[in-house]
């Protein structure tokens, strides 16, 4: 079983920016989508970015459009996700996820169903 462990997080001020980071245990050709996801408190888990591990296509929750970029290292074992221009409602935890069941959909997705494999997530604080 593929194992994910972010890393990256922290507190920074409004428009500022982070960098998180999210090592997988290993490759294997059936991991078709990774993403980032973030949880506030008292919230529900939310889509931030995802990426097609192929195509390298991704998909951004509109309230990240433009400030966030989502990448892969070449291996493809490691996931980013640049921030930029923070605002105190980014403050969450973000957890990054995979799907590994080699299923395929028109684009990625943002919605925490098809992705099977959960790291334990990182905290990042903004404040303003």
């Amino acid at each position: 079983q593929v194992r994910l462990v972010e890393s990256g997080g922290g507190s920074v001020q409004a428009g500022g920016s982070l960098r998180l980071s999210c090592a997988a245990s290993r490759y294997t050709d059936s991991t078709t989508y990774m993403a980032w996801f973030r949880q506030a408190p008292g919230k529900e888990r939310e889509g931030v970015a995802a990426i097609d591990t192929y195509l390298g296509s991704t998909s951004y929750a509109d309230s990240v459009k433009g400030r966030f970029t989502v990448s892969q290292d070449n291996a493809k074992t490691t996931l980013l996700l640049q921030m930029s221009s923070l605002t105190p409602e980014d403050t969450a935890v973000y957890y990054c996820a995979a799907q590994t069941n080699g299923n395929r959909y028109y684009s990625p997705r943002l919605s925490p169903s098809p992705y099977n494999v959960w790291g334990q997530g990182t905290q990042v604080t903004v404040s303003s």
